[in-house]
C-alpha cells in the first residue's frame, strides 16, 4: 500500500499554527517562517495581514511574558527579554513601572524560596548577591532584600 504524500502548509497556516500555541512577537514569527516563505514581500505581507487582523499583537506578547516571567524574574531579565523578541521601546518603556513596583516583593519571595536564611559570611552573600542579579533583579532590590531578611525571619 503506498502511503499518501504529506502536503505542506501555506504560509498563513503556519504562521496561525503558532500563534494558536502562544504569543510571538512579529521578529519571532518572522523567523520562524523565513525559510517557508518564497520572497521576503509575501512574509511581509503576511506579517501586516495578521497585525491589522488582530493575530499578531506585540501589547498582548509583552502581557504575556510579563505575566509569565514576574513571578520568578526581575525587570532586567524581563526587559532584556522583551528586547530580543523585537518588542518596540515604547511597549517596553511602557510596562517597566509596573514591573518596578513589584520587584523588591518578588526579588524577596524568589530569595526566600531558593536560601530562606541570612548570608552567614561574605562568601554566602556573594553567591545570594549573584543568584538575585542572575535571575535579573536590580541592585537595589538585591540590597533591600538582604538589608531586610533578617526582619523577616524573627
Amino acid at each position: 500500500m503506498k502511503l499518501p504524500r504529506r502536503i505542506e502548509p501555506n504560509l498563513k497556516t503556519r504562521a496561525l499554527g503558532y500563534l494558536a500555541r502562544r504569543e510571538h512577537s512579529r521578529l519571532e514569527l518572522e523567523r520562524k517562517l523565513a525559510p517557508h516563505a518564497q520572497t521576503s514581500e509575501e512574509l511581509s505581507s503576511l506579517l501586516d495581514t495578521l497585525e491589522q487582523r488582530g493575530f499578531l499583537s506585540a501589547v498582548r506578547m509583552v502581557e504575556q511574558v510579563i505575566h509569565m516571567r514576574k513571578s520568578k524574574f526581575g525587570s532586567q531579565r524581563i526587559v532584556h527579554e522583551l528586547r530580543e523578541k523585537g518588542i518596540a521601546e515604547n511597549l517596553i518603556a511602557a510596562a517597566l513601572p509596573n514591573l518596578r513596583e513589584t520587584e523588591q516583593e518578588t526579588a524577596r519571595e524568589v530569595w526566600r524560596k531558593k536560601f530562606g536564611a541570612m548570608p552567614a559570611n561574605a562568601k554566602e552573600l556573594g553567591r545570594q548577591m549573584r543568584f538575585l542579579m542572575g535571575r535579573g533583579f536590580t541592585a537595589e532590590a538585591i540590597r533591600q532584600v538582604l538589608r531586610h531578611a533578617d526582619k523577616e525571619e524573627a
